[in-house]
């Protein structure tokens, strides 16, 4: 089945209607499905599901040779935890295996064929839910979902069959076999990713990709997927609207927009980007439609960074043009209940399990020297409100007192994140402290009393907050976190405005399946934590 990818994206001679409508057009006349997608961008972004917009006749499409590839070892995968699941949960009901399942007017059912059809079921319902489709494995979210979806629906309809049937089946074995089966299949399809990344990062398994339209536009959005090594995507040339006056430093220029036919003939690639320009008009659009339908090469419109994510854009039909809704970023109700739920288990715990290292940091602190034990300090917390942030003690007991001196030796007091390159108010514990990121342990206190989050865009002074522009506030909207999305996306190795860009990602776009994994990526920095890590 051919899919004709795409995604909405402003530009700066046509709407996102002139754009979509005339490649909508070409592809139902070509028997064509159209899908919306969002291309991931930077170290956080996500892929997200792609949204269909009509369903036509469709033609069977021809994959790039890895994605073919790595879908087959996805799915000798799947079968692989499947049956191991299988396995195991039959010990749970070996009693029962000879006995079998009985229900009322029917003869006794081996469980043997009980578990072969839950096996069945699982797969088939693996592959409905397109959890191996080239969309959307190795990125995002999404993939998880859609394993979880498939389990689910596994499991309701096991259920429901027993139950309309009047069939006896094991509570063990339902108790045993989805959840065992859900948290394989969740860590199999995680380490195939780390295996994706990879070979990524080496330079394999990646779609040869061109992007096409406005100078710095093209610029932008190739650097920014280079820049992310595992976006599975290999810029190799671009196209603009005039190749004369283009610099785009780093990136071959394969000719102009008038040539576009040319490149499509002469170079080797499987994807193409358009991110918008003038001299692409909709009578443009529907012919670049029809010459890469053709060709089977995917079509993708690049949102140009706008980092919007995919659960907030809706494609709806309207006077038959595909017009995409976005939705306003709003932490309330549901939501809101949902990331606090979160945060006083998480911290509950937390404190409860991590109890031995406070008690063994507190008395490396006594020994170390004079001072108090704990640090606290007024940050800046939701909407503005100050409250007193809590840490373990790293630094000399007068070290608020230097701050301003070594900020001014250094000279880059005057933005909103500053660092002293290797301070001399840390002492040698306290390095350790840091190091490893003990010292903001006390912070889960914080959580625990409701000032601050799990996970969030990092607390900062009100002298740092005074600095924000109007963009910046932003990152008031939300709670402060002990982790964020900047922090395990390149720590303090990263400029104001890429960090600023992160945290109004996270802050637009909150999920808790994001938070679990900015926490995980967070506890794999503290075990192995990397020169940035300050």
């Amino acid at each position: 089945m051919r899919r004709l990818t795409c995604s909405e994206a402003p530009d700066s001679g046509a709407s996102e209607t002139d754009i979509l409508a005339p490649v909508l057009a070409s592809a139902q006349s070509r028997g064509v499905r159209v899908v919306v997608v969002q291309l991931e961008h930077g170290g956080s972004g996500s892929s997200r599901e792609p949204s269909e917009t009509t369903p036509v006749r469709a033609k069977k499409a021809r994959r790039v040779a890895w994605t073919r590839l790595y879908a087959s070892r996805l799915f000798y995968n799947d079968v692989i935890v499947v049956l191991v699941t299988l396995v195991v949960s039959s010990i749970v009901v070996l009693p029962g295996l000879l006995t079998g399942v009985s229900w009322p007017g029917g003869p006794r059912v081996s469980y043997l064929v009980v578990l072969g059809a839950i096996g069945f079921l699982w797969l088939v319902a693996l592959d409905v839910t397109d959890s191996r489709d080239r969309h959307t494995v190795g990125h995002g979210a999404d993939e998880y979902r859609r394993i979880v979806n498939a389990s689910v629906a596994v499991f309701a309809v096991t259920v429901a069959i027993a139950f309309f049937l009047g069939m006896e089946l094991s509570r063990a074995l339902v108790a045993v076999v989805f959840p065992l089966g859900l948290v394989l299949l969740l860590m199999s399809r995680w380490m195939c990713r780390q295996w994706l990344r990879g070979r990524q990062k080496t330079g394999q398994y990646l779609h040869r990709a061109v992007v096409i339209g406005e100078p710095s536009k093209v610029a932008l959005v190739a650097r920014e997927i280079r820049r992310a090594k595992s976006s599975g995507y290999e810029i190799v040339g671009v196209i603009t609207e005039n190749t004369s006056a283009a610099d785009i430093s780093g990136f071959e220029v394969l000719g102009d927009i008038a040539n576009v036919e040319k490149v499509l003939d002469e170079v080797r690639f499987d994807a193409l980007i358009i991110v918008g320009s003038d001299d692409l008009d909709p009578l443009t659009m529907r012919r670049l439609g029809y010459s890469v339908s053709d060709r089977d090469i995917q079509l993708i419109m690049a949102p140009v960074l706008t980092d919007i994510a995919g659960p907030r854009m809706h494609a709806t039909p309207v006077a038959g043009l595909p017009l995409v809704h976005v939705d306003f970023p709003r932490m309330e109700g549901s939501k809101r209940f949902l990331k606090r739920a979160f945060d006083i288990v998480g911290s509950s715990l937390l404190l409860v399990l991590l109890s031995p290292v406070f008690l063994i940091a507190a008395i490396a602190i006594r020994i170390e020297g004079p001072g108090s034990i704990f640090y606290h300090q007024e940050r800046i917390g939701r909407g503005g409100k100050t409250f007193g942030m809590r840490k373990f003690r790293s630094m000399v007991a007068d070290a608020d007192d230097q701050l301003a001196t070594l900020l001014d030796l250094q000279g880059d007091g005057g933005t909103p994140l500053f660092k002293i390159n290797d301070d001399p108010r840390i002492t040698r514990v306290g390095r350790f402290f840091r190091k490893h990121s003990i010292d903001e342990l006390p912070q889960l206190i914080d959580v625990f009393l409701g000032d601050m989050s799990l996970v969030g865009p990092r607390p900062q002074r009100a002298s740092e907050v005074a600095l924000y522009d109007d963009f910046a506030h932003r990152r008031l909207l939300v709670k402060p976190g002990m982790s964020g999305l900047w922090q395990v996306s390149g720590r303090s190795s990263l400029s104001w405005e890429e960090t600023i860009r992160l945290d109004l990602y996270y802050v637009e776009n909150w999920s808790l399946i994001q938070d679990l994994i900015i926490l995980f990526r967070t506890v794999r920095a503290v075990v192995a934590p990397g020169a940035s890590a300050h």
